[in-house]
């Protein structure tokens, strides 16, 4: 089985190249806004609270990968599953700036990250482990599956507009990160596809999960 694994096609590795483009697009829009963008100043401090919890989830994004990192092992599925993870890491990083950028020009104090985050839920639930390479994959999937859900709710919710557009620009970015981690298990089983559905949403979400 470990000979067998493979990194993405270029077909993918494209496909998350213009990911990191719409993020670059995204950071234009976002840091170029200041509190009169919003409609009121209610609206900015409503706004400004889901950024903050948009960050919360960005900073948790980054300590997973780095947790997950010095835990995979030295083999062909370990490297080839941290340099992934590293890719991905470095997606949520530039995601972070965008939002602590964004947040100080509308007036307001980013949150800052934590020394540690529970993934407990997430392990119990067997969505993924931190015992081996196969499961700390996994326990990624389902923290990007739902960093999506999680993005999406919170755009709907926005009041400026153009804060709106930005985030549904970082959306694709995201669920990239989900299909690149599905393709890595699809060169060991064919049967499991990098898009298993036609949609992310609440109602697909466990076909994306790949349990223990």
């Amino acid at each position: 089985m470990e000979n067998s694994i493979s990194v993405p096609d270029n077909s993918r590795r494209t496909a998350l190249k213009t990911g990191l483009a719409v993020s670059a697009l995204a950071a234009l829009s976002l840091t170029t806004l200041n509190s009169a963008s919003a409609n009121t100043s209610s609206d900015t401090k409503h706004d400004m609270a889901i950024l903050n919890a948009a960050l919360d989830l960005e900073n948790q994004a980054i300590w997973a990968y780095g947790v997950a990192a010095g835990k995979l092992s030295d083999s062909k599925v370990g490297n080839v599953i941290k340099s992934l993870a590293l890719r991905n890491q470095a997606d949520h990083i530039k995601h972070r700036d965008i939002f602590i950028s964004t947040i100080k020009s509308l007036g307001g104090t980013p949150t800052n990250a934590r020394e540690t985050y529970n993934l407990s839920a997430y392990i119990k639930a067997g969505e993924g482990n931190l015992d081996n390479d196969a499961n700390i994959a996994k326990l990624a999937l389902a923290l990007e599956v739902d960093a999506v859900l999680a993005y999406a709710s919170a755009v709907s919710k926005l009041r400026t507009p153009a804060l709106v557009a930005a985030g549904l620009s970082i959306l694709p970015d995201e669920s990239a990160h989900a299909a690149a981690i599905r393709a890595v298990f699809g060169t060991l089983d064919p049967t499991i596809h990098a898009v298993p559905a036609a949609q992310l949403s609440k109602e697909t979400r466990s076909q994306w999960i790949l349990s223990v």
